[in-house]
């Protein structure tokens, strides 16, 4: 009995502390999406105001929930290649994608960049019709695209079209996988490998191709856009005297639980490829994308081994 109401008084603790800090930032987010709808319409006659103002706009979002996550809550996030990345360079960025709060170890990156602002992320076509949030979305230039590429090609053109005509600064970042990684979906990808013939990097799932051919193919036409930045993602869970690898917190517990630095560990590594290196050629670049997940699986096994050897990561 005792031991239930203790239970149930943390969960309520946590629920009030969350409440507490959340709350603000919420609100912030309401506004900033009212904001961020009202430049639809400006949108059309200032369109390079309109993209600074709603870059401000997010970046002041993203750095809300960023602290929650890193201050308030302290995850302590591992990053690494970050110092080889010039500051205020905008990219073409590809990343796995284990759990919804995998935008956190990309953003700390962004942050690190200068490009927290410029981050605009590859979202589902069905958000679009969520009143305020999807026209907030809308207006920032967010691809939000279905799987179906026909009606793709679109929308991708709406998005190129600020960075490509008027050399708007972008992070262009879409999680190639499409969709999180689980043993299930890891099962299904190693028999389309083995069925066509692919290569499958350990630890990820087989990366979606067209979404990034089209982005490189297009976008290197752009002047500020210089390179590809492959992001891996990791995280490992304590578990007793161990860790389980690749087992991440879930955005509620991202928000509520203090301390998770003691109970997460959590990696981002970012490899930079300059743009004038990465092929053309749409079997070319499918190539290149499977080559980079290779790679991926074998850093991710690298991380895996030094959690078994009790080796700190880095």
């Amino acid at each position: 009995m005792t031991t239930t109401l203790s239970t149930t008084a943390w969960k309520a603790f946590l629920g009030l502390r969350c409440a507490v800090f959340l709350t603000p930032w919420l609100l912030h987010l309401f506004f900033a999406d009212l904001i961020l709808s009202s430049l639809l319409l400006p949108s059309w006659l200032l369109p390079d105001l309109c993209n600074r103002a709603s870059s401000a706009i997010a970046e002041s979002v993203w750095r809300g929930i960023q602290l929650i996550f890193t201050r308030i809550n302290r995850a302590d996030i591992i990053l690494s290649g970050v110092e080889k990345l010039p500051p205020d360079e905008s990219a073409i960025v590809i990343s796995n994608h284990v759990e919804w709060t995998d935008f956190y170890m990309i953003q700390a990156l962004a942050l690190r960049s200068g490009m927290l602002g410029k981050c605009r992320w590859f979202a589902k076509q069905q958000l679009k019709w969520v009143p305020f949030l999807g026209w907030g979305l809308w207006a920032m230039g967010m691809p939000l695209v279905s799987r179906n590429w026909t009606r793709d090609q679109r929308e991708m053109d709406r998005v190129f079209h600020g960075p490509l005509k008027r050399q708007w600064p972008i992070w262009l970042i879409a999680y190639s996988e499409a969709t999180r990684y689980t043993p299930a979906k890891r099962l299904e990808a190693e028999r389309w490998c083995h069925e066509n013939g692919r290569r499958l990097g350990q630890h990820t799932l087989y990366p979606r191709t067209k979404g990034f051919i089209a982005s490189a193919q297009k976008l290197r036409d752009a002047k500020q856009i210089k390179a590809v930045y492959d992001v891996t993602v990791a995280y490992a869970r304590r578990r007793g005297d161990g860790f389980e690898f690749l087992q991440a917190p879930t955005f509620t517990e991202s928000i509520m639980i203090p301390r998770l630095g003691q109970k997460w560990k959590f990696y981002a590594h970012v490899e930079r490829h300059p743009l004038e290196d990465v092929p053309t050629g749409e079997a070319e670049l499918t190539q290149w994308l499977e080559a980079r997940w290779v790679e991926k699986g074998e850093r991710l096994e690298a991380l895996r081994q030094r959690l078994l050897k009790g080796l700190e990561w880095d």
